[in-house]
């Protein structure tokens, strides 16, 4: 028993990637970019690709055909229908916020807009309205809402572990990002830094 139908989710899914990708090709004027740097960039960016690319549209697929119960055998079994009923209808909520907030990061950056991790080129503009008032790195902040509200959609403890490995890709990537945030943008960069949280408004 679903609060929502599976096959519908499946397909809000595809949606909101579809938006996605054609939001970034018109804002930053490419789809794909190929990962490249150190090792820890790499890695972070490509599972970013595989996370957006293949896990998220796999997911759709398996809630359209409603083989996701069948073959996943993580599943988490939540008998109590109200504790269902918020399950689902936080991870919605989680899921499409991360969309949004992906795409308006996506838009502010514009031409700017590089991979995570990469040094800033001596043409990019540190961008700080939108959702960098809010925080520092809405990117991140968006793939792993939108990660978290995938577990949740699934109730699968595979892909909760995926925003759990997210989670700690980010955090390693995070500090070698500022490192050379800092060196591109140090009058604008640190007191940027010091007044906005990092992840999450107000809190971290």
């Amino acid at each position: 028993m679903h609060l929502f139908d599976q096959r519908i989710l499946g397909l809000v899914i595809l949606f909101l990637l579809g938006v996605l990708v054609v939001v970034k090709q018109i804002s930053t004027g490419s789809v794909l970019d190929r990962p490249k740097g150190s090792l820890l960039v790499q890695l972070v960016n490509s599972f970013n690709l595989f996370f957006l690319l293949i896990v998220n549209p796999l997911a759709a697929i398996l809630l359209i055909t409603h083989r996701l119960e069948i073959i996943d055998p993580t599943r988490i079994i939540i008998h109590l229908p109200w504790l269902l009923t918020f399950w689902e209808t936080a991870g919605l909520m989680f899921y499409v916020m991360g969309y949004l907030l992906m795409a308006w990061a996506l838009i502010k950056l514009g031409d700017n807009y590089q991979l995570g991790g990469s040094t800033p080129r001596s043409k990019d503009e540190m961008v700080m309205n939108g959702p960098y008032r809010l925080v520092r790195h809405p990117m991140y902040t968006s793939a792993l809402i939108i990660s978290l509200g995938l577990g949740f959609l699934t109730q699968s403890w595979a892909f909760l572990g995926v925003f759990g490995l997210y989670l700690i890709l980010i955090l390693l990537l995070i500090p070698l990002e500022e490192d050379g945030l800092r060196q591109a943008y140090a009058k604008q960069y640190i007191p940027f830094q010091q007044k906005t949280k990092k992840l999450i408004p107000f809190v971290y």
